[in-house]
């Protein structure tokens, strides 16, 4: 199988322009779900699908599959699928899902110009509302086919006007019907780019994911008491903030002694503030703080809770605040399936691409969908590690490398004899 270089950089090139943002360097795209860019880029998608030979169908929540079910597939079989997302976040890249949805599409295309027989059928599958910038907080679409959150839970959650995501969907003409069952499919793959720069620091194409990595919100709330920053004297104030300022550095250090004793992938990271009133002339008297603790570890980002946890504890005792904590996501990490990972990496080598071991530290659609089947996750490295930025950029020829071991895999675990492929 031979990928076509020129025709996968058409697909992207052709995608980046819905929601094309003007930018001083790179190339930039704004496409929230249910909005004008996002009919236009699935219209597209639809329309590739469908000069393939593909079948589609779009589900309740706008999830869109195209199938290939060759004369040599059993049609009841259990099918391979792979994809991605084409929604983007406010003034992102090009690359981030569009790439894993469009090398999927290659990847049956490949198939299909080299004459091979799956004896399974292939589907390739574009997932609503991955980056959660305007419906819920991301994998919507994934959690839907998984059966993690049901349809009309879905449908009814709202943006920050009251518009409802079913609302959304009907007015650009892509609310469909049933649910895409994830759990039916005998595997998944999805292809991404890397978003770090450990592949390009290496000088190889194709990265295959052991682990995606946990991930923990925690959120804090410190109260102490509002004064007059001029009359209120030094040894006299409870100040919220300054005590929200030595758990900001507590987190900072717990996640280094976790890195140097434990588990080297594992961050911990204070993102969020809001300080009560906010004003420059009154001392703080309310801090709200969000924690985001990430690691392929479980016990390494329980060792960071714990550690807030403490910080908040102390700041208690010594400062006189008094300080709230809850934790209200929480998700494991997820291991990849053993069997698909070799697959890839077989894929690889009969294709003279060099692959190699590596995590993930970001979420991605394929952790909801690792609960139901077997599921694999490959990327393609990243200038600069840079993403969800207009100057993310992935080089076409490493497109190609990595939509060729996607192709190769697929191809395997759809029943293709690796040498054929």
């Amino acid at each position: 199988m031979e990928i076509d270089t020129d025709r996968l950089r058409a697909d992207i090139e052709a995608n980046a322009e819905h929601g094309e943002i003007e930018v001083e360097e790179g190339r930039g795209r704004t496409v929230l779900t249910g909005t004008d860019a996002n009919r236009a880029a699935r219209e597209t998608l639809v329309e590739r699908m469908e000069d393939a030979g593909v079948d589609v169908t779009i589900d309740a929540v706008g999830n869109i599959a195209g199938t290939w079910t060759p004369d040599s597939a059993d049609p009841d079989a259990a099918p391979v699928a792979a994809g991605s997302h084409v929604d983007s976040v406010p003034e992102g890249g090009i690359f981030d899902g569009p790439l894993g949805v469009y090398a999927a599409l290659e990847a049956v295309r490949a198939m299909q110009d080299a004459g091979v027989e799956p004896a399974r059928p292939l589907v390739v599958v574009s997932f609503t509302e991955e980056e959660g910038q305007r419906f819920a907080d991301g994998l919507l679409g994934s959690s839907v086919a998984v059966g993690e959150r049901t349809v009309e839970e879905a449908l009814a959650i709202e943006d920050d006007d009251g518009i409802s995501l079913g609302d959304a969907l009907d007015d650009i003409g892509f609310r469909g019907e049933g649910r895409l069952d994830a759990g039916e499919w005998a595997a998944w793959y999805e292809l991404h780019v890397e978003q770090d720069t450990r592949l390009e620091r290496e000088n190889v194409p194709v990265g295959v994911v052991t682990t995606i990595t946990g991930i923990t919100h925690c959120e804090a709330e410190i109260v102490g008491e509002a004064n007059h920053a001029g009359a209120t004297p030094m040894d006299e104030r409870t100040d919220a903030l300054a005590a929200a300022s030595e758990v900001v550095l507590d987190v900072e250090a717990a996640a280094n002694d976790v890195v140097a004793e434990e588990s080297e992938t594992a961050v911990g990271t204070v993102g969020s503030l809001s300080v009560s009133p906010n004003a420059t002339n009154v001392v703080p008297g309310r801090v709200e703080m969000g924690v985001d603790i990430r690691d392929v570890e479980y016990l390494s980002m329980q060792t960071i809770v714990e550690a807030t946890r403490s910080s908040l504890a102390i700041v208690e005792a010594d400062r006189g605040v008094e300080t709230a904590f809850s934790r209200p996501f929480d998700l494991e990490p997820t291991p990849m399936s053993e069997s698909l990972r070799a697959a890839a990496h077989r894929a690889g080598e009969t294709a003279g691409i060099e692959t190699m071991d590596l995590d993930s530290g970001a979420a991605h659609d394929t952790m909801h969908v690792a609960d139901v089947t077997e599921a694999a996750l490959l990327f393609a490295p990243s200038q600069d590690g840079i993403s969800h930025n207009p100057r993310e950029w992935t080089d076409w020829k490493d497109c190609a490398s990595a939509t060729r071991v996607l192709a190769g895999a697929m191809a395997e675990s759809a029943g293709v004899d690796v040498d054929e492929s």
